[in-house]
């Protein structure tokens, strides 16, 4: 089995799209996470469904680089949000040739939220897009058993599970509930590793600042050392590491990654394109109902972030 990789957009994210796609085909990765919308006022925006010359920019680096675009992000659906407002950024990813959506549900309705959610994966099936549902701890949708409840509800072909090594320690998510699960559900997943020193459940601000600026690399924590490896015996995975680039160049951001996975014996990143992997994944898997993504990325891809790596595996 093989394995190839995605840098996600947050391990650089002051890095334009056509800028984060030469640095992704510089050091070895086959494909690239973008973000196409702004998560926090203070972030840059690249909004590719409104910005035509960064659009063009954008596709003739990846067709210049051969690699690929693996998910978009991000889909934040709470109370008040209206998913066909999501239209745009959906028709953008399938113009990238994107094959995932990273959606979030901060809802406390579940109802309202499973029906929004329904109502997402049904814009994004026609132009080939899965919806991956990432859990995170802080939100309405805290943990595996809320994501399970929602799949389980929009019972949609095309819906499926984001696992973050990080949010699924945080949430105190567990090994024994994962195995029950669907393995079709899981496409791809975000892996990193995390401090002992876990912020308080009920500290929201201090799980966020955790997510987005504490990550570390596999090997540097508590997460991935022991619970990372078993997670990714059920489902495919990506990494994630949060370092500004002002602390560290992107280039050298990268070697670094490759290093400590080479130092773990477990191909989370590399400098060139993985022939091999130490850990164990599962076989990719087309989701039922007819529904196939419209991206060339092969089905088995795992997609590492840096900030945020993407790891799918290929067969």
């Amino acid at each position: 089995m093989k394995h190839e990789f995605s840098i996600a957009h947050l391990t650089a994210l002051s890095l334009s799209p056509p800028r984060l796609v030469e640095v992704a085909a510089r050091a070895g990765y086959r494909y690239v996470g973008l973000r196409l919308n702004r998560v926090t006022p203070s972030e840059p925006l690249y909004a590719l469904a409104d910005d035509r010359a960064l659009m063009a920019e954008t596709k003739a680096r990846l067709a210049d680089t051969g690699v690929a675009v693996l998910d978009i992000e991000l889909a934040r659906m709470g109370p008040e949000t209206d998913p066909r407002s999501y239209v745009p950024l959906l028709e953008a990813g399938a113009e990238l040739g994107a094959a995932h959506v990273l959606t979030q549900l901060p809802d406390p309705e579940f109802n309202r939220a499973a029906e929004r959610f329904a109502a997402l994966c049904d814009f994004a099936r026609p132009l080939g897009l899965g919806i991956d549902l990432e859990f995170v701890s802080w939100t309405q949708t805290p943990d595996l058993a809320g994501a399970t409840g929602v799949l389980r509800e929009v019972r949609r072909p095309n819906a499926g599970i984001l696992v973050d090594t990080l949010h699924f320690a945080r949430s105190g998510s567990s090994l024994e509930e994962l195995r029950k699960l669907p393995r079709e559900w899981f496409r791809y997943a975000q892996v990193c590793d995390a401090s002992p020193d876990t912020p308080g459940a009920g500290d929201t601000q201090a799980l966020i600042r955790e997510a987005r600026t504490g990550r570390l690399l596999p090997g540097e924590g508590v997460v991935s050392g022991a619970r990372a490896p078993s997670v990714l015996e059920v489902v495919a995975k990506d990494f994630v590491r949060a370092v500004q680039p002002a602390e560290l160049g992107v280039d050298e951001l990268v070697e670094l990654a490759g290093q400590r996975s080479e130092v773990m014996g477990i191909a989370w990143c590399t400098l060139r394109p993985p022939s091999t992997a130490a850990v164990k994944s599962l076989s990719p898997r087309n989701v039922a109902g007819g529904y196939s993504p419209r991206s060339s990325a092969p089905s088995s891809v795992r997609s590492i972030a840096l900030s945020d790596v993407h790891v799918r595996r290929v067969a």
